[in-house]
C-alpha cells in the first residue's frame, strides 16, 4: 500500500470516531443508547438493516465459493434471498413488541426471567461467533492487500483485528444505537461502492492481457471472460455432482435460516424495533436486505474476473479465500487500495457495532436490571452497557484470531439460531405454548445439537474408532472431456511449473527416490481447444465425524493410505465413473465432533453410503428444523401454560399498531385491552389458541411484491452469465 492509501483509511476512522463523540452528547438514558429513540425514518434504518447484515465476510465467502464453484458459489451468501420477503411481515413484530431486548420478548411471553437470562447468554455467544467471522474475513482480505504478512515479528492479522476492534469500540461505546445507525449510512455508501468499484477495472483488465485495449472497450471484457473461463461456471445454481450448492441444499439452507433468523438478538434494533413507524420498520428491513442482494451479484461478477485473470496463481489455488483481497491488490491503484479496504473495515464496523449495543442491552436489561439492581440511574445502565460492548467487541477479535477459518464460522452460525427459535414461533402463534416447553426445547437443542456431539467422543473413547460409526459416503473418481479454456492452460502451466521446480530441487538434493516419482508424474500441458480430462473427486466424506477420519495403526498413530479403484469403471459417453475405496482391515479414528443426528437416518435404513457430500450436508439440517417444534408442542401439551391475564395483555400489544407517539401509543393499548372480543376478531381463527392474525392488505401485497423482487434478483443473475456469451 502507499501513503496515500493510508491517509485514506486515516480519513475513514477518524470520520467514524468523530460521528461517535458528537452523537454521544444526546444520550441521557437507555432508550437513547440501545434504540436511538425509537426515532429512526426508512433511511437510516434501511441501511442500519443493510449494515447489520452486510458484513466484510460476505465478499470473501463469495468470492472464494464463486472462484472454486463457478456462479453457484453465490449461494454462500444468497441464500437470505428467499427470506427477505417474509421480512416484510416480521418488521412489523419487533415494532410492536415495543421492548428494548429480544430478552425481554420472551421475559414477557413466558413469564420467566430466567428464560431472558438463557436467551442474554445465547445472543452473546452469537454475537462474539458471527463479530468473529467479519474479523476473520478483514484478516484474509488485508494480508494481500496490504502486501505484508508479518509485522513486528507476528502475523498480520493479529496487529490489524484488534486495531478495528478499538476503533469500533470507541465510537460504539460513546454513541451507541445512534452512532452505530449514522455511521452505517456512510458504511452501507461504501459498501454499496466496494461491490461495484473492481468490475470496471476488471474487464479493463481482461481486455488488456487478452484482448486489443486499442480497439476493445470495457464491455469487451464480457465476451473474453466467457471465453477464458469454462461455461460450466456460469451455472447459477450447481450442476456438477460435487457441486457445493445444489437445489435441495439451498433450500434446506434458506428454510433453517427462515428458521433461525428471527431470533438473531439484533434483530430487535434492525429488524424494525428502532423504528419510528411500523411502516418504516417494514421498508428498513426489506430494502436493506435487497441492497445486500443486488451486491452479492457485484461480489459473484468480480470472483469470476478474477478466476479469468487469476487461475494460475499459486496464491488463490491455495487459499481461495484471498480472493477478494488479491484482486484488490492487483487491480487498483493508490488511493483505491486504501479506498477498498475502508470499504470492507465499514463493512465489519457496521455489523459489529449494532452487535456490541444490542448485547449491552442485553445484559443490563435481562442479568443487570433483572437480577442485581432494578432501581440503578439511566446514568449507570448505559454506562454498564457501554462496559458490556467492550467485552463483546474482545470476545469477536479473541474468536477470530484462534479459529479464522471464515466459511466455517459461516456455516456454525447457520444452526445456531435453533437454539431458541422454536420458543420464538411457537409462542408466538400459539397460547398454549409453555415455559416449561420453552426451557425443554432449548435444553434439548444445546444437548443434541452442541453439547453430546462436542463431549461424547471424550467421555466415550470406544466411539471414535468404532467400526460402525468408522464409515464415509462412496467414492467416486469421475473423468470428463472438455474443451481447454485459457484459464485451463493457464492453470495446467503453474502446474506444470511448480512440477519442475520439485523436481529440479530433488535432483540437486541427490533425492533419487523423489525425482523418480516426480519423473512418472509430469503433469500435461495444453493449448486452447484441447480436449482435456476434468477429474472430480467426489464422495468419501466421513458420515459420523465432520471433522475427519484419520487411518491409524495397531497402536493407534496416524498412517498414510491411499484409496484403490474397485471394480470396472463405468462409461458414459464421454464421461468414466470409477469406484474408488481405502484398503479392507483399515482402522479408523474420528476427529472433533460426532454427528449425533445421523443416528436416526442410520436406524431408518437410509443409505447414507449413497449420498454425494452436498446431500449428506443438507441432512444436517432436516433433524435440526423439525425436532425442536415437536419437543416444543409435546411439551406443552403436558405441562402447565401460562398466566392468561399475561399472555392477553402480551397479544393485545402484537395486535395493536404503534403510534409513534408513545403516549398515544399508550393509550391505545390501554383501549384494546377494554376489547378483547375486537381483538379476537382479528385472529385468522377466532375462538381458539391459534393467534395468527388476519394478513392485511398492506401484508398480502408487500409480501408478492417481495418474492418478484428475489426473481428479477436471480433473472439478473442469469442475464448477467449471459453477457458476452
Amino acid at each position: 500500500m502507499h501513503l496515500l492509501d493510508y491517509l485514506v483509511l486515516s480519513g475513514y476512522f477518524a470520520v467514524m470516531i468523530a460521528i461517535g463523540v458528537i452523537v454521544s452528547k444526546r444520550i441521557k438514558k437507555q432508550e437513547d443508547f440501545f434504540m436511538g429513540g425509537r426515532s429512526f425514518g426508512k433511511l437510516l434504518q434501511t441501511f442500519a438493516a443493510f449494515g447489520a447484515g452486510t458484513g466484510s465476510s460476505d465478499p470473501v465467502n463469495t468470492a472464494n465459493t464463486t472462484f472454486t464453484s463457478g456462479m453457484s458459489g453465490m449461494w454462500s451468501v444468497m441464500y437470505w434471498l428467499f427470506v427477505t420477503p417474509f421480512y416484510w411481515i416480521t418488521g412489523v413484530w419487533y415494532r410492536r413488541m415495543r421492548h428494548l431486548t429480544l430478552g425481554d420478548w420472551f421475559v414477557e411471553r413466558y413469564q420467566s426471567r430466567a428464560l431472558g437470562v438463557g436467551y442474554t447468554i445465547f445472543g452473546l455467544l452469537f454475537f462474539v461467533f458471527y463479530g468473529s467471522m467479519f474479523f476473520s474475513a478483514i484478516g484474509k482480505v488485508a494480508t494481500p492487500v496490504v502486501g505484508v504478512e508479518k509485522m513486528f515479528g507476528l502475523e498480520l492479522q493479529y496487529i490489524l483485528v484488534p486495531i478495528i476492534g478499538a476503533v469500533v469500540l470507541f465510537y460504539g461505546i460513546l454513541g451507541g444505537l445512534e452512532a452505530a445507525y449514522f455511521t452505517d449510512l456512510i458504511q452501507g455508501i461504501c459498501i454499496i461502492v466496494l461491490s461495484v468499484i473492481l468490475i470496471p477495472f476488471g474487464l479493463l483488465a481482461l481486455v488488456k492481457e487478452f484482448g486489443d485495449p486499442a480497439t476493445m472497450g470495457m464491455m469487451d471484457g464480457f465476451r473474453i471472460l466467457h471465453e477464458q473461463v469454462s461455461s460450466d461456471k456460469f451455472h447459477v445454481i450447481g450442476a456438477s455432482s460435487g457441486s457445493e450448492f445444489p437445489l435441495h441444499r439451498i433450500i434446506a439452507i434458506v428454510i433453517i435460516n427462515l428458521v433461525g433468523i428471527v431470533v438473531q438478538p439484533h434483530f430487535i434494533a434492525t429488524g424494525g424495533g428502532s423504528a419510528k413507524t411500523e411502516l418504516n420498520a417494514r421498508v428498513g428491513l426489506v430494502t436493506g436486505n435487497f441492497l445486500k442482494r443486488f451486491c452479492t451479484i457485484g461480489w459473484v461478477l468480480t470472483a469470476l474476473i478474477a478466476a479469468a485473470l487469476y487461475a494460475d496463481h499459486k496464491v488463490l489455488q491455495d487459499d481461495p479465500e484471498q480472493t477478494w483481497g488479491y484482486a484488490s491488490k492487483m487491480l487498483l491503484g493508490p488511493g483505491l487500495t486504501g479506498l477498498m479496504l475502508a470499504c470492507l473495515l465499514a463493512a465489519l464496523m457496521s455489523s459489529v457495532d449494532c452487535y456490541m449495543v444490542v448485547g449491552a442491552g442485553l445484559v443490563v436489561r435481562n442479568v443487570y436490571a433483572a437480577y442485581i439492581n432494578n432501581k440503578a440511574s439511566e446514568a449507570r445502565y448505559v454506562l454498564l452497557g457501554r462496559l458490556t460492548g467492550g467485552l463483546i467487541v474482545a470476545g469477536a477479535v479473541t474468536v477470530s484470531l484462534f479459529m479464522f477459518d471464515v466459511f466455517k464460522q459461516l456455516k456454525l452460525t447457520w444452526v445456531f439460531g435453533v437454539l431458541f427459535a422454536a420458543p420464538f414461533w411457537v409462542g408466538m402463534y400459539w397460547r398454549r405454548a409453555t415455559t416449561t416447553a420453552a426451557w425443554s426445547s432449548v435444553v434439548f437443542c444445546a444437548l443434541a445439537f452442541f453439547i453430546l456431539p462436542m463431549t461424547l467422543p471424550t467421555m466415550m473413547p470406544s466411539l471414535v474408532t468404532a467400526p460402525e460409526f468408522a464409515i464415509a459416503n462412496d467414492m467416486y473418481r469421475t473423468t470428463s472431456l472438455r474443451e481447454a479454456a485459457p484459464s485451463d492452460v493457464r492453470a495446467a502451466q503453474q502446474r506444470h511449473n511448480a512440477w519442475a521446480k520439485q523436481l529440479a530441487d530433488a535432483e540437486s538434493d541427490g533425492d533419487g527416490a523423489t525425482a523418480d516419482r516426480l519423473r512418472g508424474a509430469e503433469p500435461a500441458l495444453l493449448s486452447v481447444g484441447d480436449s482435456m480430462e476434468v477429474v472430480e473427486m467426489t464422495g468419501g466424506r466421513p458420515i459420523f465425524w465432520p471433522d475427519g477420519l484419520e487411518a491409524v495403526d495397531a497402536r493407534g498413530n496416524a498412517i498414510d493410505v491411499k484409496p484403490a479403484p474397485v471394480g470396472d469403471p463405468v462409461k458414459q459417453g464421454d464421461v468414466i465413473r470409477q469406484r474408488l475405496a481405502y484398503p479392507e482391515g483399515t482402522q479408523w479414528r474420528g476427529k472433533g465432533s460426532f454427528q449425533l443426528d445421523f443416528l436416526l437416518y442410520q436406524a431408518l435404513g437410509i443409505n447414507l453410503r449413497s449420498m454425494s457430500n452436498a446431500t449428506l450436508d443438507t441432512l444436517t439440517l432436516p433433524i435440526k428444523i423439525v425436532s425442536p417444534f415437536l419437543v416444543m408442542i409435546l411439551v406443552s401439551l403436558i405441562t402447565r401454560p401460562c398466566n392468561q391475564d399475561g399472555l392477553d395483555i402480551y397479544y393485545a400489544k402484537m395486535k395493536t399498531p404503534v403510534d409513534p407517539d408513545p403516549q398515544a401509543d399508550e393509550i391505545a393499548l390501554r383501549e384494546a385491552l377494554k376489547h378483547p372480543e375486537a381483538l379476537e376478531q382479528r385472529k385468522l381463527f377466532p375462538g381458539s389458541s391459534l393467534e395468527f392474525q388476519r394478513p392485511t392488505v398492506v401484508d398480502v401485497i408487500g409480501f408478492i411484491v417481495c418474492v418478484g423482487v428475489c426473481f428479477g434478483i436471480i433473472s439478473l443473475a442469469v442475464v448477467l452469465a449471459q453477457i458476452g456469451a
